[in-house]
Order: C-alpha cells, then structure tokens, then sequence
C-alpha cells in the first residue's frame, strides 16, 4: 500500500470465527491478510504471504516468545514472524503489521 493510498478498513466477522491460538486469512480491500488470536490474548494483523516462498502464514503454528512478542512460524520454511510488528527473526523479509481490533465482538482490520 503507498502512501499516497486512502486507508482501508473492514468489519470481518464476529472474532469467535478464529479460535485461540490460530490465523485466518482474509481479503481486505485487495490486500490478503492474515488474522492471529494468540492464547495469550489479543488480536493481530499481517500480510498473509510469507516473502520467502510464498507461505500462506494463516496456516502456520502461533506461538513462542520471541522477546517482542508471539511469533507465527511459516508452514514452509519455519520462518518466524512477530505478531507485533511483522519483522521476520529467522532472515527472510518482514512482512507489513496491520491495526486489527474487536468492536462489540466483531473482528476490525484496518490497513495503513
């Protein structure tokens, strides 16, 4: 998304949808994104596409601690993602974090 881009938002859904400690991959706008509800509570936003090969990071197992925060671990490639940020610890690119929130239970992304 450049800058020059207006930013989007998108109600997707009640939260229950994604149970703890998974991701679902969603459509925002033209973006794919990926939503994590870790055990540890909290939701997160991250480009759906591991740069590395191309992993779909909705699929890949939640958890650790990095020390920033929970990581997502590519089904590919076991590279390791933050939840936080979307910096990548394990040396493949990072991928962009997005706003992602609950408003009376319902999932809401938002984009730049």
């Amino acid at each position: 998304m450049s800058s020059t881009e207006e930013a989007v938002e998108a109600r997707l859904g009640p939260v229950e949808r994604i149970p703890l400690g998974e991701g679902r991959a969603y459509l925002v706008g033209d973006e794919p994104v990926a939503v994590f509800r870790p055990r540890s509570g909290g939701l997160h936003a991250l480009r759906a596409i591991c740069p590395h090969r191309g992993g779909p990071l909705a699929d890949g197992l939640v958890g650790g601690d990095t020390g920033d925060g929970e990581v997502v671990m590519c089904p590919l490639h076991n590279h390791q993602f933050s939840l936080v940020d979307g910096s990548c610890a394990t040396g493949a690119d990072d991928v962009a974090a997005y706003t992602a929130t609950e408003e009376d239970g319902e999932l809401v992304v938002r984009l730049g």
